[in-house]
């Protein structure tokens, strides 16, 4: 029998195969570390996406309980949606007569002249005809303002007629007594009361009658300005008495 011939050995052979599988080793470590960090990044998006759940149900729980305080108060308080509106068409009012009264008077100081400022001119009352018509909540109401009378009072007062309701004012001092007072306080639909033009007698009055029927209230800090502001954002009214 004739013997297999021996392998021959080609030369670099070797050394081409030790080439190969460092280089295989090389491409198995990085697919390793590709795979491990696409592992990681999964596990961090799936704790994000847990957390955001949680905080997504939280705002849900706390929407609801504030619903169901919100609807609990206007049951327990019938008309008082109507009323913040009222609330809130006067503040726009009044903020409007303070911007028409800062730009004339700004007018006035440019033309270098001494005469009072006049509110009954063209574009004033044009003005307040406007706002007027863009306040129909007024019709009807009975709005009572409680301090010193001055050029912001007359103009709404204007403006409050002007929208079909009922303007009421009241000094705010001791000198026409407590059961006056209380006689327009008990008429009124809407309560302004300046707190740098009335008594503390007459502040605490106030205060307290709106407390207890749930009546709406705006405090003006500064009359001059006309500019209102909430007392605690929205006066706590409970039910009409």
């Amino acid at each position: 029998m004739q013997a297999c011939p021996s392998p021959i050995a080609l030369p670099g052979l070797d050394r081409e195969h030790r080439a190969l599988l460092a280089q295989y080793g090389e491409i198995q470590k990085r697919c390793s570390a590709v795979i491990a960090a696409q592992a990681a990044e999964i596990a961090r998006l799936q704790a994000q996406a847990m957390r955001l759940r949680a905080a997504a149900m939280v705002r849900e729980t706390a929407l609801a309980w504030e619903r169901e305080d919100r609807l609990a108060l206007e049951a327990a308080i019938p008309g008082l949606p109507k009323r913040l509106t009222l609330a809130r068409r006067v503040e726009w009012l009044v903020g409007r007569v303070h911007d028409l009264q800062a730009a004339m008077r700004e007018r006035l100081g440019r033309s270098k002249t001494t005469a009072p400022l006049a509110l009954t001119t063209a574009e004033t009352l044009s003005a307040a005809v406007t706002a007027a018509e863009l306040t129909p909540g007024l019709h009807e109401k009975s709005v009572l303002c409680v301090g010193e009378q001055g050029d912001g009072t007359t103009v709404a007062q204007r403006v409050i007629e002007m929208a079909g309701g009922h303007f009421m004012h009241h000094a705010g001092d001791d000198q026409l007594g407590e059961d006056a007072l209380e006689a327009s306080l008990i008429a009124a639909d809407l309560v302004i009361c300046q707190t740098g033009c009335v008594s503390h007698d007459a502040y605490w009055r106030v205060q307290d009658h709106c407390r207890r029927t749930g009546k709406q209230c705006v405090l003006v800090g500064q009359p001059q300005a006309m500019q209102f502001v909430r007392s605690r954002q929205v006066l706590a009214p409970v039910a009409d008495s």
